[in-house]
């Protein structure tokens, strides 16, 4: 895939923040390195570098989840009455969607504001389960840049409750509602990540929407070369708030807190408990079974989006497993498209490990430079 991320760790840095990667207990040891020296081996290193890249994509994922089950119209960008597919702020959307399926809406992202060279395309199909709840089947298909056939397949099973609806199916802010949803990552026909999560989100108020929120997920097909799997949970911590700005863009400001994990291929899968209806989450909808802990994480997000479009994001010190730290800009200089909008560090100690760029939709390579092992990045998790 064109435009990849570009995240690269030192081995000398690397050996501060590896001691903890031997699980959740700790008492990891460091691997020999020729010469008698000590420090993390290869694997340990793309370990540390895949449950970074991952830790940062949990919220990302998140939180565009959280923006996509939300009217594009809701914000006054789009005309109320817009659903013949104009072109506006990188994107289209039509209701009902391009096949004139009922009960339907479809969302085009695209790399160019002229609307030609297609992203993203998402489709839901939507069905009433009574007078506050439905049910969402919601496929969204990935391109390359320049590529006209999708390089993976998103699937969702939603389900939403305690809502109202617009015309087009979406639930309203004014009163609040609750989302779950489970879903699958494909590459090539090949399901690749699962990842489930749920939100609530309670009535507005002066433009601000509180919520919580929580998800787990994990690559099924794992990494070959490291014959190891990498998993995740989350969610927000304290208070979280959707705001919609006086410009019309909306601001999703929340700290995830979670725990990135590793099992050998096949180790891992997500357990479902019940669905949450209040704020704060005691006790999340979904977790993981298998593996071991490589560490926690706690990260505040500031994510800014116009219409479906990610256009600005900021998160400061954020605290990676076991000391590291990581911070994001947005380089507003360039298009969100571009493979540079998105750029951050991870340090340790005063010392930089990682640096990154990614464009606005999560699509990158995560590059490991003293061995040059690279990963694909899609949809903000590491895939293979």
């Amino acid at each position: 895939m064109t435009k990849r991320t570009l995240l690269s760790l030192t081995a000398a840095s690397l050996a501060a923040i590896l001691a903890g990667c031997g699980g959740a207990g700790g008492g990891g040891s460091a691997a020999v390195l020729p010469g008698g020296g000590s420090g993390p081996s290869s694997s340990q290193q793309s370990e540390a570098a895949i449950s970074a890249a991952n830790a940062l994509g949990t919220p990302l994922k998140n939180v565009d989840d959280d923006n996509a089950a939300i009217s594009p119209q809701s914000t006054g960008l789009r005309p109320a009455t817009s659903g013949s597919g104009t072109c506006s702020n990188y994107s289209e959307f039509f209701a009902p969607d391009k096949n004139g399926d009922p009960n339907s809406t479809e969302t085009i992202l695209f790399y160019d504001a002229a609307c030609t060279q297609q992203a993203r395309d998402a489709v839901r199909i939507y069905t009433s389960t009574g007078s506050t709840s439905e049910t969402v089947a919601r496929t969204t298909r990935l391109y390359a840049l320049g590529n006209g056939t999708p390089i993976a397949t998103r699937t969702e099973a939603v389900t939403i409750s305690n809502a109202s609806f617009d015309s087009n199916g979406y639930p309203k802010l004014a009163n609040g509602f609750d989302r779950s949803a489970t879903g699958s990552l494909a590459l090539a026909g090949v399901k690749t990540v699962d990842a489930d999560s749920e939100q609530v989100v309670l009535p507005q108020s002066g433009g601000v929407n509180a919520y919580c929120s929580d998800a787990a997920g994990y690559n099924e097909t794992g990494i070959a070369a490291l014959g190891e799997t990498f998993g995740w949970t989350g969610g927000t911590s304290g208070t979280a708030t959707r705001t919609l700005n006086a410009d019309g863009t909306v601001t999703w400001n929340a700290t995830h807190a979670g725990t990135s994990y590793k099992a050998a291929i096949g180790g891992l899968s997500i357990t479902t408990g019940t669905q949450n209806t209040v704020c704060p989450i005691v006790a999340p909808m979904f977790a993981l079974a298998g593996g071991t802990s490589i560490g926690t994480y706690s990260i505040p997000v500031v994510a800014t989006y116009q219409g479906s479009l990610l256009v600005n994001l900021a998160i400061t010190n954020a605290q990676l497993a076991n000391g590291a730290t990581l911070n994001v800009t947005t380089n507003t200089a360039v298009p969100p498209t571009n493979p540079s909008f998105i750029s951050g560090t991870i340090g340790k100690s005063g010392t930089q490990v990682a640096t990154f760029n990614v464009d606005a939709f999560g699509d990158g390579t995560l590059t490991v430079t003293a061995t040059g092992a690279q990963y694909v990045i899609d949809d903000w998790h590491v895939v293979k």
